[in-house]
């Protein structure tokens, strides 16, 4: 249990800080599903894949001291930032965490806005289609964020640069 909460740690420690929830359950989504070794179950919820548990783990994290969650006020809504805390880091010294390779991607990512990121862990979460049918279930379970064709393009092309890897 806890070398789950010491890779989530770990993805903090390389990430410096990330902003927003939703941000952090897609990284974290697209990480698994590019085979990284994250143990969170995920389902299709209105914003694209999301863990319950995950978001229990990071409040465990964060009631432990190990993250530390800054909210601030964005013109009518809430954004939350992640950043691991000196105490973090020192419990991430108890673990060996092996995770190759994956500073680069969760820099990629985290550089992503969450838009971004929503659109690529959908066609992630439906990836056994061929690619009309997963433009259609895009245009069909993501009607209302109106991804234009050209996003979805990008969308497209930027998996098949992260499964080149």
């Amino acid at each position: 249990m806890l070398e789950d909460h010491a890779k989530l740690l770990t993805l903090f420690s390389h990430a410096g800080e990330v902003v927003g929830r939703k941000k952090l359950q897609k990284i974290l989504y697209i990480l698994k599903k590019m085979d990284y070794p994250f143990q969170q179950k995920y389902q299709f919820h209105f914003y694209g894949p999301y863990s319950e548990e995950l978001t229990l783990q990071i409040e465990e994290l964060g009631n432990l001291g190990f993250v530390q969650e800054t909210r601030e006020e964005k013109g009518g809504y809430h954004q939350y930032r992640y950043v691991l805390t000196e105490s973090g880091e020192e419990f991430l010294g108890h673990y060996d965490i092996e995770l190759p390779d994956i500073q680069t991607l969760i820099h990629q990512l985290n550089g992503q806005n969450s838009r971004f990121l929503e659109l690529i862990s959908t066609m992630l979460f439906f990836d056994e289609l061929d690619e009309a049918s997963l433009v259609n279930k895009v245009q069909v379970v993501k009607k209302k964020q109106n991804y234009t064709m050209e996003e979805i393009q990008s969308g497209l092309d930027y998996l098949k640069q992260l499964k080149s890897h």
